[in-house]
C-alpha cells in the first residue's frame, strides 16, 4: 500500500527544520549554499506567487516543496497555459531518500493540483540530477528541453492535466 502524504503550509516555526535540511549533504549537492538557499526560502514565506509546504508521512516531516506561479522568474521556460505552476522540492531527512518517496509525493501533489484546475505543472532539475529526473518521470513528467536559468542549465519537465 502506498504511503499517504500530507502537505501543510510552511510557517516561520518550520524555518529551523528547513535550515537543518538545507545543510544536509544530499540537499547541498543540488540546492547549493545552505545560507543562501535559506535566505531565499525564508524570504518567500510571504511571497504571494509562492506556496511552500512541509511534507510528512505517518506524521513525520521529511520534505520541503514549493509551488509557484510562472512569472518573470521563469522567462526561460517558454510559453505555457495560463495557470501553469512550477514546483521544486527536496527530501530533507536522509533516511527517507532512495525509498520511492520522491516520485510518490510528486505524483500525489501534482495529481491534486491538476484535479483542482492547474493545466500544467513544470519543474527544472539539474540535468545531472538523475535521481530527481527519474522521480519526476515516475510521477508522469516528460522531458522537454534544456533551458537556461539564473542557476545554470536545467532540464524542463512537464506534466499536463
Amino acid at each position: 500500500m502506498a504511503p499517504e502524504y500530507a502537505f501543510r503550509p510552511m510557517t516561520s516555526a518550520d524555518l529551523p527544520l528547513v535550515r537543518r535540511w538545507l545543510a544536509e549533504p544530499h540537499v547541498v549537492q543540488w540546492w547549493g549554499d545552505p545560507a543562501e538557499q535559506f535566505d531565499l526560502v525564508s524570504g518567500d514565506l510571504h511571497e504571494p506567487a509562492m506556496d511552500q509546504f512541509i511534507v510528512s508521512s505517518a506524521s513525520s516531516d521529511f520534505a520541503y516543496l514549493q509551488c509557484y506561479a510562472l512569472t518573470a522568474w521563469n522567462s526561460g521556460f517558454g510559453e505555457h497555459p495560463h495557470g501553469t505552476s512550477g514546483i521544486d522540492l527536496f527530501i530533507g531527512e536522509p533516511g527517507m531518500i532512495e525509498r520511492g518517496h520522491g516520485s510518490a509525493l510528486i505524483r500525489t501533489f501534482a495529481d491534486a493540483r491538476l484535479r483542482n484546475g492547474a493545466p500544467r505543472i513544470v519543474t527544472d532539475p539539474d540535468p545531472a540530477n538523475t535521481r530527481a529526473i527519474r522521480a519526476y518521470e515516475k510521477a508522469g513528467f516528460a522531458k522537454v528541453r534544456i533551458v537556461d536559468t539564473p542557476d545554470g542549465p536545467a532540464l524542463l519537465m512537464v506534466r499536463n492535466a
